[in-house]
């Protein structure tokens, strides 16, 4: 039976973008999270060593970046009747939840050692379930549409999804574990865990059953091996310029999302700051989001991701110029969300187009493995800003739950919060300098549809 794309309704259309853009909204309830707040629930809740947590950072991270390359080649080679990415959200779901609670659910009466070793098992199976639900979102994106402008839309309302999903964690996440936990805050990490693993399970079932992907017969019938995979990305030029913006952009973002609780209530004095402009953060991008697919049909993605770049560094300039200034901090906040959300929304939509150019210069689809490597490259770029943040935090000399922090502690959550992070968003804004693909994409799309139709024909 052949299912090459059809034109769909609007109302096709929209229960797709609801559906994909939704499970982004599950993933980041958790790793929202993750990013916040796992490096402060280690330190001052379940009272680990932080250079300890450092070690365990990079660890875990160069073993799922090990599985993530496993799942992009498993997504590459799975053909069953719902597609090649979509079973994947059906698969993952509930293991994802369950990892999420245990991560948070760290025994106090345990020597530190086995506190320690329940960290690395819990870590490295919510980071594998992570990569089980979050490289689909990626992969299937190619094969929701074909088209440049829908891509776009579908990216677009990923992130409001993300975005939605931060901003929750952002402004509820430490009051509700204050209020379900009361003085125990780990009881209260843990409830809030299970509450949120559950909703996002229920949201990974919704998106199974939403979204469809568009495929041939011939497509399903592909067998491409890893070298083949490896190879054709190896002559990926363009993706290899948007593989290298990984590390420098997400290492940032991690590095700083990591710092923020450290920041403003250890160097600034102000716990409730720290909620303020974790939410700022979180439901800005929201509108600079939904402003992407008309900016983007003004000019070309490159230079949209890189003007979201810029505004992001003006604002962490300003907050770096504000010190202590309020109302510079929450200019600084909004300018950078603003540039964030840009950059992050275009950034998605503009990962689907190297699949296109791989199959045009090489004849192999690689949806799968690309994401993978993505996947993996920003994994590691999240163990390296778990690894620096970690050995800041214990050069530092920082004491877990205390009010006053020597000098060297304040520098070092300086270093994590804005100075590092300025220097990755200009190295990732150079990079992107050289990323060509939007000006040669149209001839693409046109040969590939010139060459489907032939196929289709013969």
């Amino acid at each position: 039976m052949d299912t090459t794309m059809k034109s769909p309704t609007k109302s096709m259309q929209w229960r797709q973008r609801i559906g994909y853009g939704s499970a982004d909204f599950a993933c980041n309830l958790i790793w929202q999270m993750i990013s916040l707040y796992l490096l402060y629930y280690y330190t001052d809740v379940a009272n680990l060593n932080g250079l300890a947590i450092a070690g365990m950072f990079v660890v875990c991270r160069f073993i799922d970046g090990i599985t993530d390359l496993l799942i992009g080649y498993a997504i590459d080679h799975t053909h069953t009747r719902w597609g090649k990415s979509r079973p994947y959200f059906l698969w993952g779901a509930i293991p994802f939840a369950i990892f999420a609670y245990l991560a948070f659910s760290v025994p106090s009466g345990w020597s530190e050692g086995g506190r320690l070793a329940w960290c690395y098992v819990t870590y490295i199976g919510l980071s594998f379930m992570y990569t089980v639900v979050n490289i689909p979102m990626a992969s299937i994106l190619p094969a929701l549409s074909e088209d440049s402008d829908e891509r776009t839309n579908l990216a677009t309302t990923r992130q409001f999804f993300a975005f939605l999903g931060s901003s929750i964690v952002s402004a509820f996440a430490l009051k509700l574990v204050s209020s379900l936990g009361g003085a125990d805050m780990g009881k209260g990490f843990r409830i809030v865990m299970l509450i949120f693993g559950i909703i996002s399970s229920l949201i990974f079932f919704f998106t199974f059953f939403t979204v469809r992907e568009n495929t041939t017969e011939d497509e399903k019938e592909e067998k491409t091996s890893l070298l083949d995979a490896l190879r054709s990305l190896a002559h990926n030029g363009p993706w290899k310029i948007f593989a290298l913006n990984i590390l420098f952009m997400w290492g940032g973002y991690f590095l700083q999302a990591g710092a923020l609780v450290y920041y403003y209530t250890a160097v600034l004095g102000s716990a409730e700051l720290s909620v303020t402009v974790a939410t700022i953060m979180s439901i800005v991008p929201v509108g600079a989001n939904l402003c992407v697919p008309f900016l983007s049909k003004m000019m070309q993605k490159r230079t949209l991701f890189e003007l979201g770049s810029g505004l992001q560094l003006i604002g962490l300039l300003v907050i770096w110029a504000g010190g202590l200034n309020r109302i510079a901090i929450y200019i600084g906040a909004a300018l950078s969300a603003i540039g964030y959300g840009l950059k992050n929304s275009i950034y998605f939509s503009m990962q689907a187009d190297p699949v296109d150019y791989g199959i045009w210069k090489t004849g192999v689809d690689t949806s799968g493995s690309l994401s993978a490597v993505n996947g993996f490259l920003g994994k590691v770029a999240q163990a390296a800003a778990g690894g620096i943040s970690g050995l800041l935090i214990s050069w530092g000399g920082y004491i877990g739950g205390s009010q006053v922090q020597t000098a060297n502690a304040l520098a070092a959550i300086r270093l994590m919060y804005l100075y590092i992070p300025i220097v990755c968003i200009v190295i990732s804004m150079i990079i992107m300098a050289f990323y060509n693909l939007d000006s040669v994409y149209p001839k693409i799309r046109a040969d590939l549809e010139k060459g489907k139709k032939t196929s289709v024909a013969n």
